[in-house]
């Protein structure tokens, strides 16, 4: 007894396995490009965040600029509030205001350069605190501006 080999058994195992081979490659190309396109993904949230706290930042400077081109004006006109007062309660406001301003520099000093080399996610999370801070000024001088009105009523 003399062991044959069937070499059809043989070309055949060759072929599956060339075959699982090339299987395997595609495999390796579909995950590098769904890594590649999840990677896309993330940097057009982190786009699209700066975006959303970029437009919210500039509403809530809009706000600002309306309680001060509005409120505070009524304010300072009144009767009711003291000459020592007026210059507080210019001083209180023109610091929220100055503070927005810096804000403003700062995100656009962050969005016109690399500023440090940081990645569009940093980026974000930089501008949604900046954002948090904006929306802080905004109730701030909310809260500033009911103070006088209350102020003002009570002395009426």
């Amino acid at each position: 007894g003399m062991p044959t080999y069937d070499n059809t058994n043989f070309i055949s195992l060759v072929k599956q396995l060339i075959e699982s081979g090339k299987q395997t490659a595609n495999i390796i190309k579909t995950v590098k490009f769904l890594k590649t396109q999840k990677e896309n993904i993330e940097k057009v949230n982190d786009v699209v965040k700066q975006l959303k706290a970029v437009r919210e930042i500039g509403r809530n400077n809009q706000r600002l600029i309306n309680v001060m081109q509005n409120d505070l004006s009524d304010i300072l006109d009144s009767p009711y509030i003291k000459p020592d007062e007026v210059a507080r309660v210019s001083e209180s406001f023109s610091a929220i205001v100055e503070n927005s301003l810096d804000t403003m520099d700062f995100i656009d000093q962050i969005l016109s350069s690399d500023y440090l080399k940081m990645s569009d996610a940093d980026r974000a999370d930089i501008l949604k605190e900046k954002e948090k801070e904006s929306k802080n000024m905004v109730s701030e001088i909310t809260l500033k501006t009911k103070r006088y009105r209350d102020i003002i009523s009570f002395r009426k």
